[in-house]
């Protein structure tokens, strides 16, 4: 006899966890790039995802931040960076993700991307990434890896709000973030950059 039993259709994934949304009127300073721009930025946290992650999200805008960059699903498709950018024929020209991602899929990156940047975090757990996977990234010429010291991600985490008024200034190779109660001075370490700029 046939199951006659009802159920209940799938609940796509992205749909059955909701994200909380935070907003940040982040003001940038880029005295090295000639980038003085405010930016209304909407983040969705993922229910799996940290204040520091999102930080270093946010942190990795700004120190990239154009008009055409943009938060991507990075956290949840495979197929999508956590940050990227455009052009106007839907080539990928950037291609941002931060943390410890699989070395597969930076590979898969490089090889859709014109320039792809990871901002590793979480100090022993970011070295032993890098020392895993430095072979194998290494022979990616479009890649750099920016490594960010574990004491400064924490203490940008601790400026999360729902909704932030954030400064961000890069001057002289250092970085700053920060509200009116003060700034963090983030601490990076550039363990790969592009061939052409070694």
């Amino acid at each position: 006899m046939p199951d006659m039993r009802i159920r209940a259709p799938a609940i796509p994934y992205n749909m059955a966890i909701k994200a909380t949304v935070f907003k940040a009127r982040l003001q940038i300073a880029d005295m090295e790039r000639h980038y003085y721009q405010d930016h209304a930025l909407t983040l969705a946290r993922h229910p799996s995802e940290t204040d520091e992650r999102m930080m270093v999200r946010l942190l990795a805008f700004a120190v990239h931040a154009s008009d055409n960059l943009t938060f991507g699903q990075g956290m949840t498709m495979e197929d999508e960076a956590d940050i990227w950018q455009m052009d106007l024929t839907g080539a990928i020209e950037l291609w941002i993700d931060v943390g410890t991602p699989d070395e597969k899929l930076v590979r898969k990156a490089c090889g859709r991307a014109r320039q792809v940047v990871v901002f590793c975090y979480g100090g022993r757990t970011a070295e032993l990434w890098f020392a895993q996977n430095s072979s194998l990234l290494a022979r990616q010429k479009n890649l750099t890896v920016i490594q960010l010291a574990q004491e400064s991600t924490r203490a940008i985490a601790a400026l999360v709000q729902r909704n932030m008024q954030l400064q961000c200034t890069i001057q002289d190779g250092q970085l700053w973030l920060g509200d009116s109660n003060g700034s963090v001075q983030v601490e990076r370490t550039v363990l790969q950059a592009p061939s052409s700029c070694q």
